[in-house]
């Protein structure tokens, strides 16, 4: 990583000590993971898991044992060392998933669990250098079948989780990174014009380009209130200039939830949260949408000094931790209802 990635990784994920827990592990048959066992689950309502946590000194509260709507995260990249020659992660790898759980799970994941229970699979991750050899050469097999792997557990674990735990109850996607690089392909083969869109609340696909034109039916949140539809962001410091693959695509403003190029003030955020999960600080982000990114001024916190480049892919969650909460819950408010009016109406037919 370079220097200024490194350091938003240690403000906004607190990595930390990974030698010392011990878990059972699994012995996966036939090289294909069996979602029953909830080791399998970075986070799961019936396990105590990172996705539990609340921020230390806040009035935020784990409401998972009363959530009427399930969220289905989909974690980041976190198998990133250089030295390791693996494509895909190893299920049984404690290590990295203490990373995982330290990291996305804790910081990320964890923003849901005010409105939603929490299932967040561990699946086989592409390793990082994926992506720089997909753009060398997407061709490659090897990357090709790295994404596949991954792919096709974030599926088998899904498949498991509607089967086994939905029990009808409504959806939300949330993803970052490579995590949302899956997630946009779930979202295409069970919801975009299928059934199950009725039990989507929203989507967060964050961190990864989306184009509109991907979805027939699927569309784009337009403000904070809408949905059955998604939203999808990538967090760049002022003036950035847009790559070639955000050209024309999805964007959404994580504090007002417009699709405009409107700016949303430092007054209108509602708090981030980072290093080390103990405050949560207010009125530090603003946010404007440009050419298929967010623009913000860098936030005034400890270490800024050192946030030498302008991509803040790593904080693209945290730092605008409470206005997903808030949003989370409001569209989960008007998404019930929506369906209890619907009720309502068949009743009186």
């Amino acid at each position: 990583m370079k220097n200024s990635q490194l350091l938003l990784a240690l403000l906004c994920f607190g990595f930390i000590n990974l030698n010392g827990q011990q878990s059972q592990q699994l012995v996966l048959p036939n090289n294909s993971p069996d979602y029953s066992n909830l080791y399998l689950w970075a986070a799961h309502p019936e396990k105590s898991d990172s996705a539990d946590l609340v921020p230390r000194g806040s009035e935020l509260v784990n409401g998972q044992d009363l959530a009427k709507v399930d969220v289905f995260f989909i974690h980041p990249t976190t198998l990133t060392k250089k030295k390791d020659k693996r494509w895909n992660a190893d299920l049984n790898d404690e290590k990295l998933n203490l990373r995982t759980d330290k990291s996305t799970i804790k910081y990320q994941a964890s923003i849901f669990n005010g409105s939603c229970k929490v299932y967040a699979p561990r699946y086989r991750q592409a390793h990082y250098r994926s992506y720089d050899e997909f753009l060398k050469n997407p061709e490659n097999p090897n990357v090709l079948s790295a994404f596949e792997q991954a792919y096709q557990d974030v599926k088998s674990s899904f498949e498991y989780y509607l089967e086994n735990f939905n029990q009808g109850r409504p959806i939300i996607i949330a993803s970052h990174s490579q995590g949302s690089t899956h997630s946009q392909r779930l979202l295409k083969e069970f919801f975009d014009g299928k059934e199950l869109s009725e039990k989507l609340v929203a989507a967060y696909v964050v961190g990864m380009p989306v184009k509109a034109s991907q979805y027939e039916e699927l569309l784009p949140c337009e403000n904070a209130d809408e949905t059955s539809c998604y939203n999808c962001w990538a967090t760049y410091g002022w003036g950035a200039k847009t790559k070639d693959y955000h050209e024309g695509t999805v964007t959404t403003n994580p504090i007002n939830w417009k699709r405009t190029d409107e700016y949303a003030s430092r007054e209108e955020s509602k708090g981030m949260v980072i290093r080390p999960f103990a405050k949560i600080k207010k009125k530090l982000m603003d946010a404007q949408v440009k050419n298929g990114i967010i623009w913000v001024h860098k936030p005034d916190i400890p270490g800024k000094i050192f946030l030498i480049g302008k991509n803040f892919h790593i904080g693209d969650f945290n730092l605008f931790y409470m206005d997903v909460r808030y949003n989370v819950k409001n569209r989960i408010d008007h998404y019930l209802k929506k369906q209890e009016s619907k009720v309502l109406s068949k009743a009186e037919e």
